[in-house]
């Protein structure tokens, strides 16, 4: 179990007895208790070569024509970590910190591939990155070796994330309601009960996030404020049946989180991905992108996963823009930004808004 306390988001992690919990709850100085939750990285769509094509991402959001590199903002990456030594990132300050137990370093990829295509640099001549002079990064390795964690890690990764002044947080993740629903029929639980028992949690977690996302908007007037960005999941399965669309999920269904939609290309024009929740608020490059892999390579990976990256880059030039055009940017002006600057006439007809949101993120 886990609470939120004070102004400032004080988490603590507890194994508590159900009378504990009620005794907390009635605590005046206590916001939320709520049990914690599965949470597992959204499981990208792996392809079956390496694209060999200029990353067509980046063009598709046009920060090729961009002016803007990012140099000064501050972003932060909850993931399965980063692979510190690939020389994509050659240069930078990588400020490490593992919430996940596993130790700091990226065993699995996924965390690798999102920094690369967020601020990664030239690989052999060949452009990655979307905010190239991103300096300096926060990696919080919230996710394990094998891709799972605990809901606590994401709240503690992003209060450490906020108290280390981070300007932009972007989270390519889930929480797992129907792996924490198997977990409890596999533990013996009737059906009913584990669903029941998960959607509470779900309900909890969500509050709790909420409750986060204020603090954040409140702390704005100090001076921190987060834009925090999440991609919208690959539970949909349109390849089937058109209608088999699924709602974006925790962290992207919060208040005041940028959800983002994975497209890719068709006909010289863009279409929603049959794997991309609706109801997200943007949409991004998310089919066939190429970007770093540890060992020092590259690979080539779909999924929300992928937009979600294409989105914070591109914030974190919409950030630099703002700054030197002598604006104060925040969370609240940079999302507005992108989101009108978005663009609606590059889809295929007949392409629905629930699929893209306000459309097609744009770089300055």
């Amino acid at each position: 179990m886990f609470s939120l306390a004070h102004a400032l988001p004080r988490i603590s992690t507890e194994q508590l007895s159900d009378r504990a919990v009620s005794e907390l709850k009635s605590d005046p100085q206590i916001q939320l208790v709520v049990p914690a939750m599965p949470v597992r990285l959204i499981t990208p769509v792996p392809a079956d070569t390496l694209s060999l094509t200029a990353n067509w991402g980046i063009k598709a959001v046009r920060a090729d024509k961009s002016v803007y590199d990012g140099a000064g903002v501050c972003v932060a990456i909850l993931d399965t970590g980063i692979d510190s030594d690939h020389p994509a990132f050659a240069g930078m300050t990588l400020v490490q910190k593992d919430f996940s137990e596993h130790g700091n370093g990226d065993r699995n990829g996924h965390g690798t591939h999102c920094a690369g295509t967020i601020f990664g640099r030239n690989d052999g001549g060949r452009r990655i990155g979307i905010a190239r002079g991103v300096e300096r990064a926060l990696i919080a390795k919230v996710l394990g070796d094998d891709g799972a964690g605990q809901s606590e890690m994401i709240f503690q990764a992003l209060t450490w994330a906020m108290e280390e002044h981070a300007d932009i947080i972007s989270l390519s993740l889930g929480f797992d309601f129907p792996g924490m629903i198997s977990r409890l029929v596999a533990d013996g639980w009737p059906l009913n009960m584990a669903t029941s028992t998960a959607l509470e949690a779900y309900g909890g977690n969500l509050r709790m996030f909420d409750a986060i996302m204020a603090v954040f908007k409140a702390q704005a007037a100090f001076g921190t404020s987060p834009l925090v960005i999440a991609a919208a999941g690959n539970e949909s399965r349109r390849d089937i049946k058109p209608e088999f669309r699924v709602a974006a999920s925790l962290p992207a269904a919060a208040a005041d989180v940028l959800s983002v939609a994975a497209v890719g290309r068709h006909d010289g024009k863009y279409a929603v991905a049959d794997f991309s929740n609706i109801q997200a608020l943007l949409a991004a490059p998310g089919v066939d992108i190429t970007s770093a892999w540890p060992g020092g390579g590259l690979r080539t990976i779909s999924g929300t996963s992928m937009a979600c990256p294409h989105v914070t880059g591109v914030a974190a030039l919409w950030w630099q823009f703002l700054r030197q055009s002598g604006i104060k940017p925040t969370a609240r002006n940079v999302a507005s930004r992108l989101i009108s600057n978005a663009r609606k006439n590059v889809f295929i007809p007949n392409t629905d808004e629930s699929d893209v949101g306000q459309g097609l993120v744009t770089a300055p």
